[in-house]
């Protein structure tokens, strides 16, 4: 399984998460097998302010993905997403990639309702 987390830097499991998927600087993808992590890659992603959310989503689904781990995810992305078979999982206890990546592979985190969704 291949995870993305919004991550405010390039390193890895040791970057701090990011607070909103839309302008998050990176992209921390996380390949998880038999409920370990066995590969780390960080994606800088696009910048929202050039090309807007459409992009982002848009950049995120060419990252062979299935699934993304946030902390806050609006309505339109998280729609997008689960309608191109990209699962999303809410997870707002660690502020660090690698604590939430291993809470996600230990099976610990949720799928996100379009309830939890920014309203913008």
């Amino acid at each position: 399984m291949r995870l993305a987390i919004p991550s405010e830097t390039d390193q890895g499991l040791e970057s701090m998460r990011s607070g909103h998927f839309g302008h998050c600087p990176y992209f921390t993808i996380c390949t998880i097998e038999d409920g370990k992590i066995t590969k780390v890659e960080s994606v800088k992603n696009v910048e929202h302010d050039a090309v807007g959310c459409g992009g982002v989503i848009d950049f995120a689904c060419t990252l062979n993905l299935d699934a993304i781990l946030t902390i806050g995810m609006g309505r339109p992305p998280f729609m997008r997403f689960t309608q191109a078979g990209i699962d999303v999982y809410s997870e707002r206890m660690y502020a660090k990639v690698g604590d939430a990546a291993n809470a996600f592979a230990a099976g610990k985190c949720i799928h996100m309702r379009l309830d939890e969704t920014c309203e913008h």
